[in-house]
């Protein structure tokens, strides 16, 4: 497979620069997997596709402010700090820019000092380690000196930081947000509940991973870093007994679909599990769990983009991508959703 195969044309207008004052007032492209069929909703609509006994699976995964802005101590040169993950201890695998300042023993300061980064480790594609020094709780420093961490096409500021943030966020630890889950909103949950949908969590901390852009021409020469995912046996019981009654199970965001379809590798079955993830999700795989997704627009080209299609069919996806150009959807983070269905 080439990476040609999932590329599509889209005009620049059409990334959302900033979200929708009211997150479930996007609208909601519903495509059938089975015979390529598509509906125009909003994504409020969702609610009717769930019947009593049917499953939502949520990535509850938190975004630090992980975008750092510091200057190295002894060049006093400008450097930009993104933490991706935490490695063990207070080591982070992170990029940075200008890289080539950046040499192993390099300590880099942040505001006051009260925060400072050397660095360990040089690896591939511009990875730096550091060792993150500081007192206090890391978390609570990086509230006060780091910034959101939004993704290079959008150009607007973000006024409410918490905007870049589900509702449901709780286990801090990503670089992006799961942006899948920036449509949901306390009432629609609460709406959910009430009809008798089981809303379950799990948590994948997203990194490069997810967001890192395919430079090989053959997919398959494609090298996915790993991500650090957790999924409570008390998720595993509500899917397991979801799909068993023959109820639908949602799952939203990309995320979601690899730690389920991780764990569903390693085992067989779904069980409590942790651990670093790789998986590569390209048509012709088989997914053993998966089967209803709710997701965005995904860049062209990207590892997301496979993995749709790998689910929905490539014809179908790049079908309902041009009939979302079409109808001036928003693309990306900040951009409308779409709703995969099996039946």
């Amino acid at each position: 497979m080439k990476l040609d195969d999932f590329d599509y044309y889209l005009p620049e207008e059409l990334i959302a620069q900033v979200p929708l004052a009211d997150r479930a007032a996007s609208k909601m492209l519903v495509l059938n997997k089975n015979d390529g069929s598509i509906e125009h909703k909003h994504f409020r609509e969702m609610v009717n596709y769930f019947n009593k006994g049917d499953t939502l699976v949520l990535n509850d995964t938190k975004v630090i402010p992980a975008r750092l802005i510091g200057e190295k101590t002894d060049t006093k040169a400008v450097i930009e700090v993104l933490l991706l993950k935490n490695i063990e201890g207070n080591i982070w695998e992170s990029l940075c820019k200008p890289a080539k300042r950046v040499k192993v023993g390099t300590i880099v300061s942040f505001g006051d000092g009260s925060l400072k980064a050397k660095c360990t480790e040089i690896g591939e594609e511009g990875i730096r380690r550091f060792e993150l020094i500081y007192n206090g709780v890391l978390y609570e420093i990086l509230d006060k000196l780091g910034t959101m961490p939004l993704p290079p096409y959008i150009h607007e500021k973000l006024n409410d930081q918490n905007r870049y943030q589900t509702v449901y966020a709780k286990n801090e630890g990503s670089a992006a947000a799961p942006t899948a889950g920036l449509h949901f909103t306390k009432e629609l949950l609460k709406e959910l509940e009430e009809k008798g949908v089981n809303v379950v969590y799990l948590t994948l901390h997203v990194g490069l991973g997810t967001f890192r852009p395919v430079n090989v021409e053959n997919i398959l020469e494609h090298h996915m870093h790993s991500e650090y995912y957790e999924i409570s046996q008390n998720t595993c019981d509500v899917i397991n007994k979801t799909k068993e009654n023959g109820n639908r199970l949602v799952v939203v965001g990309t995320t979601s679909v690899r730690v389920l379809e991780t764990v569903a590798t390693k085992y067989g079955y779904l069980k409590e599990d942790s651990g670093w993830t790789d998986i590569f999700i390209y048509p012709g795989y088989q997914f053993k769990v998966v089967n209803n997704l709710i997701t965005n627009f995904h860049l062209p080209k990207s590892t997301l983009v496979m993995l749709v299609s790998a689910l929905a069919g490539r014809e179908n996806i790049l079908s309902a991508y041009n009939e979302a150009i079409k109808n001036e959807y928003r693309f990306f983070s900040f951009g409308d959703s779409m709703f995969i269905i099996d039946k």
